[in-house]
């Protein structure tokens, strides 16, 4: 069985009826299928709003160590007002879906409401928060605000940093969230150290989705990726409410995803990027599944350690690793096209989730 207090697991799942099964599969369908067509429906407008506020990207001059970006620009120059924000259609199609969910499970059309406070919520509250940082940081992106076009990095990593904190703080004493499940060995138990590992998760995820989404599909593809995985594994451990919301941020990313492919009509920002990457770190983390999104997540997990290692590279050897970093642009330094890139990113990416996807089933079936 699973810790925390957590009593579901894949066995519970398996219990059910057949008919029961297909009910549940179905309302999660129901979930999807009504955010992705929902997103397509609103794009037109979404994108007229775009252009009537002129809702334009700036590229970046400097990097992440306050340096000029020449090779950034020359890469990404002919991008320069592109619109940008398009997280707002994710985020927006996903809580317009949650509130209409309160009515078709009304008619009995799918179980339940997705707003649900011991699956949903946290999930619903990261999204709304981050996303709410990462529109200001674009809105400073659009009017040139900043010294590098945005919200600089001390004051955006201390909401970031406040934000994690709540959020370990209510798994730590509201939720009673003490240890997590290393797969082979079993529950470790943190106690109160729990506070910090969350905290940890959150900022990497956040920051990591934020780092890759730097090519027209990249990140919008490894997205649709890791939360139709944790939608499998919340499903099998019986977090029905929580597999469907998951459905739902698939759907409403993939129809995203639509506009996004390279030449791209819009980019997701910082509203967008911030906000996905927080709420894939808290389901990972209601879903005792921390390991698991190492390797649903290997593709953020390798372009955080690129930047990482090139600073560290840069700082104390003075020299660089990478051409530029984040990885997908040093491939693109190395003439890859950008399409080649984010398509054999998406392979890379989805050959890890499935790792790690067998991964977390496993472990639910030992």
């Amino acid at each position: 069985m699973l810790s925390n207090g957590n009593n579901n697991s894949i066995y519970m799942v398996f219990q059910f009826d057949i008919n029961v099964i297909l009910r549940h599969l179905s309302s999660i369908f129901i979930s999807f299928a009504t955010a992705f067509i929902l997103a397509l429906l609103l794009t037109k407008p979404f994108i007229g709003l775009l252009k009537k506020f002129k809702i334009q990207k700036q590229i970046r001059e400097v990097d992440a160590s306050g340096e000029k970006a020449s090779i950034f620009h020359a890469l990404h120059f002919k991008k320069s007002g592109t619109f940008t924000m398009g997280g707002i259609l994710i985020w927006g199609t996903t809580l317009l879906t949650v509130l209409l969910s309160r009515v078709f499970s009304g008619f009995g059309w799918i179980d339940h409401s997705l707003i649900n406070r011991k699956e949903t919520w946290l999930p619903l509250a990261a999204m709304a928060a981050l996303g709410l940082l990462g529109a200001v940081d674009d809105y400073f992106n659009i009017k040139g605000l900043g010294k590098s076009k945005g919200i600089n990095i001390k004051p955006k990593f201390f909401w970031l940093l406040l934000f994690a904190l709540l959020g370990g703080l209510w798994f730590h004493f509201k939720l009673g969230f003490d240890q997590f499940h290393i797969p082979g060995i079993g529950d470790v138990f943190l106690g109160w150290l729990y506070i910090p590992l969350f905290m940890l998760v959150i900022l990497s995820t956040a920051n990591a989705v934020n780092f890759t989404d730097g090519l027209d599909g990249l990140a919008g593809g490894l997205l649709v990726i890791a939360f139709a995985s944790f939608g499998v594994i919340a499903f099998a451990k019986g977090l029905l409410i929580l597999a469907a919301l998951c459905g739902v941020v698939t759907g409403a990313t993939l129809a995203f995803l639509w506009n996004n492919i390279a030449p791209a009509k819009f980019y997701m920002g910082d509203t967008g990027s911030l906000s996905l990457g927080a709420m894939l770190g808290v389901i990972a983390m209601l879903t005792d599944s921390f390991i698991p999104l190492l390797l649903i997540g290997f593709i953020f997990v390798i372009e955080t350690l690129s930047i990482i290692i090139q600073l560290i590279s840069k700082k104390f050897f003075h020299r660089k690793v990478f051409k530029i970093a984040p990885l997908h642009h040093h491939f693109e330094a190395c003439g890859w096209p950008e399409t080649q890139v984010v398509m054999r990113f998406w392979i890379v990416g989805g050959i890890f989730a499935m790792i790690g996807l067998i991964l977390a089933l496993l472990t639910l079936l030992g």
